[in-house]
């Protein structure tokens, strides 16, 4: 049976600052995200099985994307942990505001890489993360690929 990828689009909105960068993006900013998740495998083969044809059911692709990531970071506010913006984060969430701190700047580029290993961590044996797309505006996109990684 041949390897087939199949892709499924989330969205969510995420606000960020990035310290020390020499732009506006050191400003509290937000992004309407859109990630492709891209996941490789072969279609169950077993007639019998509930899933049969399915590389995966794309509603249990949408479980894990939820969990991990969409439900996470949907309206949060995202700050590296090691910046003084850990002082406007902690009145932000004294306020009730969700904020996640980060080991890392919160760029795309940074972003989809703790997205693949979240990702990874709850995918089947049998399905492989093939590609990660993180458009953060309509020009703008980081991309994470397996076979590069």
């Amino acid at each position: 049976m041949s390897n087939i990828r199949i892709t499924k689009q989330f969205s969510f909105e995420t606000g960020h600052a990035l310290y020390g960068y020499d732009g506006k993006c050191k400003n509290i900013h937000g992004h309407s995200y859109q990630l492709f998740v891209t996941v490789i495998g072969k279609p169950i083969s077993n007639s019998n099985h509930v899933k049969f044809g399915m590389v995966i059911d794309f509603s249990d692709l949408k479980k894990i994307i939820k969990e991990e990531i969409v439900d996470v970071f949907d309206h949060a506010t995202v700050f590296n942990k090691n910046t003084p913006h850990v002082e406007l984060a902690k009145e932000l969430a004294d306020r009730g505001h969700d904020v996640i701190l980060v080991d890392y700047q919160p760029t795309s580029e940074m972003m989809v890489i703790d997205f693949a290993e979240k990702i990874k961590n709850r995918l089947p044996n049998t399905i492989k993360l093939h590609a990660l797309k993180l458009q953060e505006t309509t020009t703008c996109y980081a991309e994470w690929v397996a076979s590069d990684n």
